[in-house]
């Protein structure tokens, strides 16, 4: 049986795309997330609300490799999204990362082009922990000085490849980051570096 989606899809989704936008606004700063679904296993409830809202037939979603091992999450997606699932992610408009640690390199997604820069990816993360205040440097637009941001956990040379992202601005891709209950941003234009 197939999972649902948004009780109220007009009113979540509208919910959801205000958090994204907020979190992507203000680099760093947490914002509410109340998904309200129960999508299979191994998605979250976070990943599941922000494909919901920000995905559809025109957006290719790429999946690491525990979302794309479960045929559920495949079927859950397609159904309530209408999004074509892609296996490169240099395709992808969205990629779902469930597994942090283990998320390919930055460079192995779609950077954009000089005429289309938002023809970029964005990934979205589901990390264990976003804790405020302490752990990697943020800086530039939309950061009041300096911000800091613990992010558990991350792939290796985290912060040596989101230097690269940056340096290519204004290619380059953007990361939506997720915990239970919140959600994060990290756009290009951001500077990350270690604490």
């Amino acid at each position: 049986m197939l999972a649902p989606g948004f009780a109220d899809p007009v009113h979540d989704a509208q919910g959801t795309f205000r958090a994204v936008m907020d979190a992507l606004a203000r680099p760093g700063l947490l914002q509410r997330l109340d998904a309200g679904l129960e999508p299979p296993a191994p998605l979250t409830p976070e990943l599941a609300a922000i494909a919901l809202a920000l995905t559809d037939a025109d957006t290719p979603v790429w999946l690491d490799a525990g979302l794309a091992a479960a045929p559920e999450v495949a079927a859950y997606l397609r159904f309530h999204t209408g999004a074509p699932l892609t296996d490169d992610p240099a395709r992808a408009a969205f990629a779902l990362i469930r597994d942090p640690a283990r998320c390919p390199p930055l460079a192995r997604f779609a950077q954009g082009t000089p005429a289309y820069p938002d023809t970029a990816t964005t990934l979205v993360l589901a990390l264990d922990t976003i804790t405020s205040g302490e752990g990697l440097h943020l800086a530039g637009p939309g950061i009041n000085g300096m911000m800091r941001i613990a992010l558990t956990p991350l792939p290796d040379s985290f912060v040596a490849q989101r230097a690269e992202n940056r340096a290519g601005f204004p290619l380059g891709i953007d990361l939506i980051l997720t915990a239970p209950g919140r959600v994060a941003g990290l756009p290009r234009s951001t500077a990350v570096t270690e604490g």
